[in-house]
């Protein structure tokens, strides 16, 4: 949009302290825009994860991981899109920072078959699956009987490139037997990175000392 200047303060004194401004105009003007246009919708409506990153009102981060059906994560119009929030392990992290801070990014990356990504990023809310359905007719449903409770709908402020330089190709292969919506600690992982055995160890450290 003329006269939109995209980009953080950080952002632009870095550019002016590195000699990068003209290039980085250059990539706000014939990159960015306000909305998604129609190149953009059909690559989301292809993509089968995303990985979003909120904070909360600290500005304390976090990254997430999304995945579904391809055409999980919705646009509702060039200015709105949504992706469900299927039950998990109760943390609720991302929507908890949403409530707190609205602000929200998101990657999609197609690592198959034209190696590029978009970036959108937009101002979200938590809508209820039944107000949503009652607003959005053609929201998906085929959700492999996965509870669908909650959505996240994302007001879009900001969508762009991710350059294909340095995405690797992936193949696909083919994965039998998810449990969707289980709440199975082996088919999440278990204590993969071991994070409950330390926690453990080290209570039973402390109970080793404590009692000498």
């Amino acid at each position: 949009m003329p006269g939109t200047r995209y980009g953080s303060d950080g952002e632009h004194e870095l550019q002016d302290r590195h000699g990068s401004t003209e290039r980085a105009e250059r990539f706000y003007t014939d990159q960015v825009l306000d909305h998604l246009n129609p190149t953009m919708i059909e690559f989301i409506a292809r993509m089968d994860m995303a990985f979003i990153a909120t904070s909360d009102k600290h500005g304390e981060c976090d990254t997430s991981f999304r995945a579904g059906e391809p055409g999980f994560l919705h646009v509702i119009d060039e200015r709105t899109i949504a992706y469900p929030e299927f039950r998990g392990n109760g943390v609720m992290a991302s929507m908890g920072n949403i409530l707190e801070n609205p602000h929200i990014g998101i990657l999609l990356m197609d690592f198959v078959r034209d190696l590029i990504g978009l970036h959108v990023n937009g101002s979200a809310r938590v809508v209820e699956d039944a107000t949503l359905r009652g607003r959005v007719g053609d929201l998906p449903s085929n959700t492999k009987g996965r509870t669908v409770g909650l959505w996240v709908v994302i007001g879009v402020e900001e969508a762009y490139i991710h350059c294909r330089k340095h995405i690797p190709r992936l193949v696909p292969a083919p994965r039998e037997n998810r449990e969707w919506g289980t709440d199975s600690t082996r088919a999440k992982g278990g204590d993969y990175f071991g994070a409950k055995a330390d926690r453990e160890g080290l209570v039973a450290a402390l109970h080793t000392f404590g009692g000498r």
